[in-house]
C-alpha cells in the first residue's frame, strides 16, 4: 500500500488538495468528502481511508477548495475561501474529483473501476448532491455512502435570517477562530430552491444509497439517517448504537490505538455495502 499527495483545480479554479490510499490490487475507488468545519486528515478520515485501502479500494481524501484549509490545518489558513464556499462549489470539488479519476489522472488503470463517494456529516449532503447531477448525465456512482449527514440542506428561516444579516459567523472549537459564512451560501439557496431540495435530488440518485448514523449524535440528529435512505429508490439506514457525531473517534486520531468499537461497526457497514455494489 502507497500513499499519494496530487492537487487539482476545483471550484472557481482554486485548488483541491488530496491524499491517496492506494493497494496494491484495487477493486473499487472510494471519494472520501469531510464535513463542515472539517479537513482530509480530521479525526477518522486517515483510518478509513487506510481501511478502505486495505480491502482493495483506492481511497481519495481531499481539502475543499473552499474549506480554508491550506496545507497545515492548525488554522483556517483561508477564512476568505471559507467565507466564499457554497454547496455548489462543493459539488463542483466533487465533480471534478469523479472526472480526474474516471479518466485515470489520480491513478492509471483507476478509469476502469467502479467508484463510491463517501460524505461525513455536511460532506455526506454534497456526495448526494454531486451523486444526483452524476447520475442526470446518465454516469451514476456504484453506490453512495453518508456518514451521520443532514437529510436537507438548510430551511427557510434560517436562510432569511442570514440573507438579512448578510452572514453567519461560527467558531472553530479547534482552531479558536472565529469564521464567517458569507452571504452567497444563503442566496445560492433561495435563489435556486430546487437544485437544493435534497430529497428531491435524492431521488433522482441512481444507485444504491446507504446512510449510516450514531445512535448518540447529538450534532445532527439519527432521524436524518432514514429520511435519506427514505428518499432514495434504493436506500438503506443503519444506525450504530452508542456512537457519536464521529463514531467516537478522537481528532487527532492515534494510528497507534484501536479503533472504537463504534467505528468498526460503522466500518463492517460501510465494507458490507462496498462489497454488495462492486
Amino acid at each position: 500500500m502507497q500513499t499519494d499527495t496530487w492537487t487539482i483545480p476545483g471550484a472557481d479554479d482554486k485548488p483541491i488538495a488530496g491524499f491517496t490510499d492506494r493497494p496494491d490490487a484495487p477493486r473499487a475507488v472510494a471519494v472520501i468528502a469531510h464535513g463542515f468545519l472539517g479537513y482530509a486528515d480530521y479525526g477518522m478520515f486517515p483510518r478509513l481511508a487506510r481501511e478502505l485501502a486495505s480491502r482493495g479500494l483506492v481511497a481519495h481524501r481531499f481539502n475543499f477548495s473552499h474549506s480554508g484549509i491550506e496545507g497545515d490545518p492548525s488554522s483556517f489558513a483561508r477564512p476568505d475561501l471559507f467565507e466564499r464556499d457554497t454547496w455548489k462549489k462543493q459539488v463542483d470539488d466533487l465533480l471534478a474529483i469523479v472526472r480526474a479519476a474516471r479518466s485515470g489522472d489520480l491513478g492509471t488503470g483507476d478509469e476502469r473501476l467502479p467508484l463510491v463517494l463517501i460524505g461525513h456529516s455536511r460532506g455526506g449532503v454534497s456526495s448526494l448532491l454531486a451523486s444526483a447531477e452524476i447520475s442526470r448525465v446518465g454516469e451514476p456512482p456504484a453506490g453512495v455512502v453518508t456518514l451521520a449527514s443532514p437529510a436537507r440542506c438548510a430551511g427557510p428561516a434560517s436562510l432569511r435570517e442570514h440573507l438579512e444579516r448578510g452572514y453567519r459567523e461560527v467558531v472553530s472549537n479547534r482552531t479558536g477562530q472565529t469564521l464567517r459564512i458569507g452571504a452567497a451560501w444563503a442566496r445560492e439557496q433561495a435563489e435556486d430552491p430546487a437544485w437544493h431540495d435534497l430529497p428531491s435530488r435524492i431521488a433522482q440518485i441512481a444507485c444504491p444509497v446507504l446512510a449510516i448514523h450514531g445512535e448518540l449524535d447529538e450534532t445532527v440528529s439519527p432521524e436524518n439517517a432514514a429520511a435519506i435512505a427514505g428518499a432514495a429508490k434504493d436506500g438503506r439506514a443503519v444506525i450504530v448504537p452508542g456512537a457519536n457525531h464521529v463514531f467516537n473517534t478522537p481528532n487527532p486520531d492515534d494510528a497507534e490505538k484501536p479503533a472504537s468499537e463504534e467505528f468498526t461497526a460503522m466500518l463492517g457497514e460501510l465494507a458490507g455495502f462496498v462489497d454488495r455494489i462492486c
